[in-house]
């Protein structure tokens, strides 16, 4: 079944049927009406010989040069040219489709001024799977993605080079081996079809689509730590967390308690009136990372669903005007947030991972969870890659959107610098996976060292994933295998499904 888009549909969990899952899409039939009206206004003002901005005049500094009418219909195919300038390895797949996506979304609003023909052309390559081939870095988030969208914008003309059926190909030879006619960009149409920051909109979806899971994880994970440590429930107490009234944290601590729930590690003897703050803070933090979720979401999928282009025509009213609508910074916000509060997460991870290695915290664990201490070392070096990888993601946090270099000979002197955002907010989501599977691995050696006292239902459902990919550490073995295994384990989601399973769905 297919996903129609109307300009104003576009869900997180739509972008990652088409890009991930590569369902198919349509228009709107009132959205096409829209782009013709639009398409139609424009040509009468060409017909007119009014001056528009990237329709018959340079754009950037160079938008007091007007252009001839016979530079015009030249014009588009060497602005594409000269835009991409990207460099480094290509974007994934998944990524370039979500993209285009959120750029055929924008033009089913009927204020771009490109001709039907280039919107159904994208469509098609997104229904038959022919994706460009784009450089993950060039773009400074302004003027939307513009160096990336451009080499985009290169397959429909049957230049560039796309990925088809898992080769990767010249692009005339993917459109040609998909059934689709490649086209000639006409007046406006290379600059409507580049210019949004839509590149960042599709990593971004992924991103907070990836976050919101990743989330779920660690909280499944930190009610496996709490209860091999024996901590104290009542921090988790309902109440405590309403009469605060942050949403987040009541529904993390009804997560916890729910995952926990029928623990006999829980009715131990022998804990501590207050645990220490990676312990009992859980909810307030993981808490404030599902509030801080909750807005980036707001903020991505508002650029999903708006119109940005510049110039902006409204046939309507028949007026053409100029902006700055292709400016990545408010993605550029939301995304530093979420890369600063998965990284806080992290270290609570990593904390309750010195809490498992030190006998001294530990609650009668042996040290680094083996039997063998001395002779053995354990997990004691599992505990090093987390702590490696925080500090990474610490280092990734710091902002890039402060930090605008002026291009275009100034006339562009703020940009966002979103798409760099975007990268390290996806490299963030990518250590902070391993530092969950880390704990995780902790997590269940734990399990074991306590039998035969038993776990709640839900992290039994943890247990059973993990072991099924690492075995119980009876004497030290490398242990890069296990770590990968887990990470990619976290990612999957094998987990999180097993454990919802057991408790049912999770907040």
């Amino acid at each position: 079944m297919s996903i129609t888009l109307d300009g104003h549909n576009l869900t997180i969990e739509k972008v990652v049927k088409v890009a991930r899952e590569n369902e198919s899409i349509a228009i709107d039939p009132e959205a096409v009406k829209r782009i013709q009206k639009c398409r139609d206004l424009l040509e009468d003002k060409i017909k007119n010989k009014e001056i528009m901005y990237g329709v018959n005049t340079g754009i950037g500094e160079l938008s007091e040069v007007v252009l001839t009418q016979e530079q015009v219909e030249k014009y588009q195919k060497y602005l594409i040219y000269s835009h991409a300038a990207g460099y480094g390895k290509p974007m994934p797949v998944d990524v370039v489709r979500a993209g285009i996506l959120s750029r055929i979304n924008c033009h089913c609003h009927g204020h771009s001024g490109l001709r039907l023909l280039v919107v159904e052309t994208l469509k098609e390559m997104l229904n038959n799977g022919v994706t460009p081939v784009v450089c993950e870095k060039g773009s400074v988030g302004a003027c939307g993605d513009l160096s990336p969208m451009a080499q985009m914008a290169l397959v429909p003309m049957g230049e560039g080079e796309a990925f088809y059926k898992g080769q990767r190909l010249p692009g005339k030879e993917a459109m040609e081996k998909a059934g689709i006619p490649t086209i000639v960009y006409e007046a406006r149409d290379g600059l409507a079809t580049i210019n949004g920051a839509n590149l960042i909109a599709g990593l971004g979806a992924l991103e907070i689509y990836d976050a919101a899971r990743w989330i779920k994880n660690a909280e499944i994970v930190a009610a496996m730590t709490l209860e091999v440590l024996n901590a104290n429930m009542i921090a988790y107490d309902e109440r405590l967390h309403k009469v605060r009234g942050y949403p987040g944290a009541v529904e993390s601590s009804e997560n916890i308690r729910r995952i926990t729930e029928g623990s006999e590690l829980l009715k131990q003897k022998g804990k501590k009136i207050q645990d220490c703050y990676s312990l009992r803070s859980t909810p307030q933090v993981m808490g404030s990372a599902r509030d801080a979720l909750k807005w980036a979401r707001y903020m991505l999928e508002i650029e999903l669903n708006g119109a940005a282009d510049n110039p902006t025509f409204f046939p309507d009213e028949d007026l053409v005007l100029t902006g700055a609508n292709f400016q990545g910074t408010p993605m550029a916000f939301a995304l530093e947030l979420l890369g600063m509060v998965i990284t806080t997460v992290c270290v609570l991870s990593e904390r309750r991972m010195n809490r498992l290695m030190n006998p001294h915290l530990s609650m009668g664990l042996p040290a680094f969870l083996t039997k063998g201490a001395g002779m053995f070392s354990g997990l004691m070096l599992s505990q090093y890659t987390a702590g490696a990888l925080v500090c990474e993601n610490r280092i990734l946090c710091h902002p890039a959107a402060t930090g605008s270099i002026p291009a275009a000979a100034d006339q562009e002197d703020f940009v966002s610098m979103g798409m760099t955002t975007a990268l390290k907010t996806k490299d963030i989501i990518d250590n902070a996976q391993a530092v969950l599977g880390i704990e995780f691995m902790a997590g269940a050696q734990a399990i074991d060292l306590r039998k035969p006292i038993q776990p709640s239902q839900g992290i039994q459902a943890a247990f059973d994933v993990i072991r099924k990919y690492v075995d119980r550490l009876e004497e030290d073995r490398p242990l890069f295998d296990d770590i990968n295994k887990l990470k990619e384990v976290v990612e999957s989601n094998e987990i999180l499904e097993a454990v919802e399973k057991a408790v049912g769905p999770l907040k």
